[in-house]
């Protein structure tokens, strides 16, 4: 007899497989339905910052700025080296004219990805 495994809402999924399937998403610019997934998988892990960037990234595409924002403010939080993240921050705050808040991070992410070429 052959045993069928059925997900419910109670019974967790498999964090690599729906990682897997918000990445196809966010690759095919279905961004919001990539936020829907991620935003589960952030909940089940919510120290790992690749799903954390990826949730950022979902949410800067699909024009929900301030949740990209406050995603890559925790990820900064985690990790303050985290380039890319900072870069982010800096390319949305830009996106809601907010200039002045964005400077500093873009020129940190600047300074910190010339480190990296010279090392």
């Amino acid at each position: 007899m052959t045993t069928v495994r059925t997900f419910t809402p109670t019974s967790p999924l498999d964090p690599a497989a729906e990682y897997a399937r918000a990445q196809l998403f966010f690759d095919s610019r279905a961004y919001t339905d990539a936020a829907r997934i991620l935003r589960d998988l952030v909940d089940q892990e919510p120290r790992n910052l690749s799903v954390r960037l990826l949730l950022a990234r979902s949410y800067y595409h699909s024009a929900q700025l301030w949740r990209a924002e406050a995603e890559l403010h925790r990820i900064l939080e985690q990790d303050p080296a985290e380039s890319y993240a900072r870069l982010m921050l800096g390319r949305t705050l830009q996106r809601q004219s907010r200039p002045d808040e964005a400077r500093p991070h873009l020129r940190l992410a600047a300074a910190m990805a010339d480190d990296a070429t010279q090392s």
